[in-house]
């Protein structure tokens, strides 16, 4: 009887030894699948090129909507463009350019009356903020000029990657991230190119399938396709030359 219980239990350590092996070996690839999953299985190099060919014939020459004369409105444009339409900021900027034209006027300027006339955008209170906070600090620190890089936009109060994405593109020609706002995001996860639902992540999954030349223009082209055709509610799929690369769930046709 001894022998026959040695004999049992011989097997059930090896069996217990392989799965241990097995977990061990299968764990690395478990966290590669997650990976991929969350950048989406429509990255490959090839259907990329794909998109970005659609991308290229429908909206060659796509660039930022916002009205702007150099890159200091620009930065105020954008930052008053949160949850508002750029084309309610570009009537609102018509006029208030004309009212604060240097950083200096903007920076200084009396927060009750500035409140009055960025109001119809929304936020006003917070957007006010944000607005004089980083006039003074581009006045006090950065001598007028708009800053040049990511890590200094990222100072100024009011400022995050989406902002500093668009000046640092439109402005100066920088390709320094890609812009992530509501289009970008939708349009992302119809297309499968990214599962997450952080901007952040999400920027970090484009950047790392779209070659960096193309960050600048791809950036434009989404925004431009979420709003004319890949739109919210009602996607215009059979007006959509991406339509045949698309397999969203989102698509009316």
């Amino acid at each position: 009887m001894k022998t026959l219980k040695s004999s049992t239990r011989k097997p059930a350590r090896t069996a217990t030894r392989k799965t241990r092996a097995a977990t061990r070996s299968s764990a690395p690839k478990a966290s590669a699948t997650r990976a991929a999953n969350a950048k989406g299985k429509g990255t490959s190099p090839q259907r990329v090129r794909a998109i970005l060919g659609k991308l290229d014939e429908a909206y060659p020459k796509a660039t930022c909507a916002l009205e702007h004369d150099n890159p200091f409105q620009l930065l105020i444009s954008t930052i008053l463009s949160a949850q508002c339409t750029d084309e309610r900021v570009n009537q609102v900027t018509k006029t208030l350019y004309a009212k604060y034209p240097t950083p200096k006027d903007f920076a200084y300027a009396d927060p009750r009356e500035l409140e009055q006339d960025i109001r119809p955008t929304g936020f006003f209170r917070s957007k006010t903020k944000s607005i004089l906070g980083s006039s003074k600090k581009v006045v006090e620190e950065f001598h007028g000029e708009v800053p040049r890089s990511m890590e200094q936009l990222l100072t100024l109060p009011g400022v995050a990657r989406k902002t500093a994405n668009v000046v640092l593109g439109t402005a100066f020609g920088i390709a320094s991230g890609i812009v992530v706002d509501t289009h970008v995001i939708r349009l992302a996860g119809r297309l499968d190119l990214s599962r997450n639902t952080d901007p952040k992540k999400i920027e970090q999954d484009l950047m790392q399938v779209i070659p960096q030349e193309k960050w600048i223009l791809f950036s434009h082209q989404l925004i431009w396709h979420g709003r004319k055709i890949c739109q919210a509610r009602k996607p215009r799929c059979a007006e959509c030359n991406l339509e045949r690369l698309c397999y969203s769930k989102d698509k009316t046709v």
